[in-house]
């Protein structure tokens, strides 16, 4: 077992003779970040290591986190990157590696919110085999997302203190374990639980991998994977398991394939997918130093923290809260998003009311209804990466020296929030049984497409304006989130019931319509409340 290094041996004389030995403080308040202007990346295959050749590097730019004190920054043991060019630094990777991380660590969120809809198929099996009632089927779908509200509280800060690798593993680990052995209905629906708060692994640091990955310009692009999974995954849930259904198959075949799924991407992070997390990289590297060396001295920015196991827990579980309590854009983005999502998942109850019954599909022909939402959100993803980005890039120039505000980040979602009201409204009074299937089936194009260009502008805006705390500011707007998204399917059978699906639509698009001037509000005002942020760094 490696030893703990002696942080206060490397310190100066004067240091210890003032008896300067205090423990620096992981969670500093941060009020600026400097950095210089955006470059262009550029990148290749090199050498085993996936170290980019580029002709032109991307500029490293490492958040200071945990942030350090003048004694302990100083001392000559303290291991940082070697340099701009760091080959360790996961900004220094290859730019097709870089890629290559980007797009599994995708198919990582895609296979968590697939699973949450999964079962959606295969109600009725679930309903006869345990005498369930309809809403507590529908719990095999809440509870899972409920998971992913549990989850977030200790992935998000965790990822921030041991890295993003080993919480990836942990929790695709747990997520496939919790897939298989259901015997009883408790054990369905304590066993969907915990898969979602193993599941919720990805969805709450994939985000910060990327801000370890790419540099501002690039990320915007890198995070249309991200955001593509929770608009997508989810509605590919019904479409496989409605076939499953109709196949004549056994509801344990679903829960099989997820299982499978899952430890498919277990073995691709374990092989694949390495450390990205400077601090936690350059805690390996001090360790290996201490190795070579055979001095105790070396340490890393983290290693130089001295906090107890109960302290260290307190802030673990309440600094997402604290940040999210204290950040009145935060809570704003956070609630909006969390009706958006929550209106997501509340069409996995909506659709079989409207086409099941409706229109008299059965679960196979069902299920597809949900692939123009795949479809819309797509192309919403298309959309972002090849026209959104690149205007975001073409103002790096305008803002430099420095940064481009993140408030130029929330220009799709503002195109997104209006087509997102309409689309419920179009489909809400296309949802009658004597007008053509296709005619509401349309809406979910712009359901999905709308979803993904408001998702991938206000994720985006949180990893800008956040970008020290990044994880732990997703983590808390992904815990109420969740829950909005587990709570929505629960009343949607006996709202569209009592209200009928026009009018039940039409309410969600009211309540959509007084969230656009949200990311509006914004763009105006952003910058001035960044300026009263204590987590908030500003680019002024």
């Amino acid at each position: 077992m490696t030893s703990r290094p002696n942080v206060t041996q490397g310190l100066n004389n004067a240091d210890l003779e003032k008896g300067n030995t205090t423990p620096v403080d992981p969670f500093p308040q941060v009020d600026t970040i400097v950095t210089p202007p955006r470059t262009a990346d550029h990148g290749s295959f090199a050498d085993d290591k996936m170290i980019g050749n580029d002709d032109e590097q991307d500029e490293v730019h490492t958040p200071r986190e945990p942030n350090l004190s003048g004694s302990v920054e100083q001392s000559p043991y303290l291991v940082q990157w070697d340099g701009p060019d760091d080959p360790e630094n996961p900004k220094n990777w290859s730019r097709r590696y870089r890629w290559f991380l980007t797009m599994a660590s995708g198919l990582l969120m895609l296979n968590a919110s697939y699973a949450s809809s999964a079962p959606a198929g295969v109600l009725d099996q679930l309903i006869e085999r345990f005498s369930l009632s309809r809403i507590l089927a529908t719990l095999t779908i809440s509870l899972f997302v409920v998971g992913f509200c549990v989850g977030p509280l200790v992935w998000g800060p965790l990822s921030e203190h041991y890295g993003r690798r080993p919480i990836l593993l942990a929790g695709f680990f747990g997520y496939t374990a919790f897939q298989v052995g259901s015997e009883t209905k408790e054990q369905v629906l304590v066993f969907r639980f915990f898969g979602g708060a193993f599941a919720a692994s990805p969805t709450t640091v994939i985000g910060a991998v990327l801000a370890d990955l790419w540099d501002a310009d690039t990320r915007g692009k890198a995070m249309g994977f991200f955001a593509l999974a929770p608009g997508a995954g989810p509605a590919l849930g019904p479409i496989i398991s409605g076939y499953i259904d109709v196949g004549g198959a056994s509801w344990r075949w679903l829960f099989g394939v997820v299982a499978i799924f899952a430890g498919l991407c277990f073995f691709l992070i374990l092989f694949a997918i390495p450390e990205t997390y400077g601090p936690a990289i350059q805690t390996k590297k001090a360790a290996r130093k201490r190795k070579e060396t055979n001095d105790n001295r070396w340490f890393s920015e983290l290693e130089a923290e001295d906090i107890a196991f109960i302290a260290r827990l307190e802030r673990i579980l309440a600094r997402p809260f604290k940040i999210l309590a204290s950040e009145p854009m935060l809570l704003a983005i956070t609630l909006y998003m969390s009706f958006i999502y929550g209106c997501l998942y509340l069409l996995f109850v909506a659709y079989p009311i409207v086409f099941t019954i409706g229109h008299h599909l059965n679960n196979g022909e069902s299920g597809l209804m949900f692939l123009p939402i795949f479809i819309g959100a797509t192309a919403g993803s298309f959309a972002y990466v090849y026209y959104f980005a690149p205007m975001y890039k073409a103002k790096i120039p305008q803002y430099a020296p420095k940064t481009v505000p993140p408030e130029q980040r929330l220009i799709p979602s503002m195109y997104g929030a209006p087509v997102f009201a309409i689309s419920f409204f179009w489909f809400g009074w296309t949802s009658f049984p004597n007008i053509s299937i296709w005619v509401p089936l349309i809406a979910g194009l712009g359901i999905g497409f709308s979803f993904m260009l408001i998702f991938m502008g206000l994720l985006n805006y949180l990893v800008d304006a956040y970008l020290v705390v990044a994880a732990s500011a997703m983590a808390s707007s992904n815990v109420v989130r969740s829950a909005f998204g587990a709570i929505f399917p629960l009343f949607a059978s006996k709202m569209y019931e009592k209200l009928n699906p026009r009018w039940a639509s039409t309410l969600l698009g009211c309540i959509a319509l007084l969230g656009i001037p949200i990311p509006f509000g914004l763009y105006r005002f952003g910058p001035w409340i960044r300026r009263t942020s204590k987590y908030a760094p500003t680019f002024d």
